[in-house]
């Protein structure tokens, strides 16, 4: 992947504050206000690309909502309904078990486990 202004500024806003889950819109609007001129289609390109390339996970949530994940290892995910928050889940503290055989010829990539959580009532 070639280092363009435009992915390398990018870059900088999603990996130099840690591990984040954010929308492409909410990485527009960042980019947008740190000045960094780039349209929301290239932001989407651009984080395709990088998940392509192993540098994020896409993490679906709620229905057309999608996160970009910037943590690549295993793990699971609260998703606070109320506030559209992911958080990761510790990985000691959830195991699958009993998971079911995968059709003739595949195998399990991965498990995404998403535990939807909302404000006591």
């Amino acid at each position: 992947m070639r280092p363009t202004r435009q992915r390398v500024a990018l870059a900088e806003l999603l990996f130099a504050k840690g591990d984040r889950h954010l929308p492409a819109e909410e990485l527009h609007g960042e980019a947008l206000a740190s000045g960094v001129s780039v349209s929301l289609a290239t932001v989407y390109n651009t984080l395709h690309q990088f998940t392509e390339a192993g540098m994020l996970r896409i993490l679906s949530v709620e229905g057309s909502r999608t996160y970009f994940d910037t943590n690549t290892s295993d793990h699971h995910h609260f998703y606070v309904e109320d506030e559209g928050e992911v958080l990761d889940v510790p990985v000691s503290d959830l195991t699958v078990k009993n998971l079911p055989e995968p059709p003739e010829g595949m195998e399990i990539a991965n498990i995404d486990v998403v535990i939807r959580l909302r404000r006591k009532r």
